[in-house]
């Protein structure tokens, strides 16, 4: 795969949720936002809905399936640990994609990786299931390029690199080092035939550097900076400048 793969901008919209549900209005209205980022050039929205329910809601997520099958050419990805609620989404919404996060029932937000070889048995058969149900299926995974092997073993379909490490060192003395891992770990997981999503922290600032760099990124998932963006330069225009951000 080349280094100048068309990523593809999938929104995440928990914040949007979350903002909601501190009344009882219905407002902002996740699948508004849905639509206006879409009607931006979104090529996929994204929702982490955690067993306490505290953003997206189960009926966030049937709403948006039905949203999407009107939109054909883009994508729905949900995420979240498929050790809590997360497979009954996927059985009952088969969205296109499925990205499996090891998040704690309470987590604040996603912070580690899958660990190989000690997640790798559990993981196999739901693994196995979403693909049957015809789902494709991705592993939040720390940029360590001899784990790209074990995700591929597993059956995973793609990975997406967790760039939490990178946005932070972004701008300082260690930005460098830290990019030539996320490079490694993206040729590794290219040689065995995996794909590669990236999230978490990315920004109007730092995207285009990352994707610059780490070749082979086909999707990348943007929430909280996304949404705070739009909070002053509304939906379309944030989307259009987060493309704007993104490799021709």
């Amino acid at each position: 795969m080349s280094k100048h793969t068309k990523t593809a901008l999938s929104v995440n919209l928990n914040k949007v949720a979350l903002v909601r549900n501190t009344r009882h209005l219905g407002i902002p209205s996740v699948t508004r936002a849905a639509t206006l980022c879409l009607e931006a050039g979104a090529a996929g929205i994204t929702v982490h809905p955690r067993p306490d329910a505290r953003h997206i809601r189960s009926d966030d997520v049937f709403d948006l399936a039905v949203l999407l099958k009107a939109w054909p050419d883009r994508e729905f990805n949900i995420e979240g640990n498929p050790f809590h609620n997360l497979m009954d989404f996927v059985r009952q919404v088969r969205p296109h994609q499925v990205t499996f996060v090891p998040d704690g029932e309470g987590q604040f937000t996603s912070d580690h990786g899958w660990s190989f070889p000690q997640d790798a048995e559990r993981l196999k058969p739901l693994i196995a299931e979403a693909k049957a149900l015809g789902v494709r299926v991705s592993l939040f995974m720390d940029p360590i390029p001899e784990a790209m092997a074990a995700a591929k073993a597993v059956g995973a379909d793609r990975v997406e690199l967790y760039t939490e490490t990178y946005a932070s060192t972004y701008g300082t003395p260690k930005q460098t080092e830290v990019l030539a891992t996320f490079k490694a770990t993206a040729e590794a997981a290219l040689r065995v035939g995996l794909g590669i999503n990236a999230g978490h922290d990315l920004n109007r600032d730092n995207l285009h550097t990352f994707l610059s760099i780490v070749p082979g990124v086909q999707e990348v998932s943007i929430g909280h900076a996304l949404i705070a963006d739009a909070l002053e330069l509304g939906y379309g225009d944030t989307i259009r400048a987060y493309r704007a951000c993104l490799p021709t």
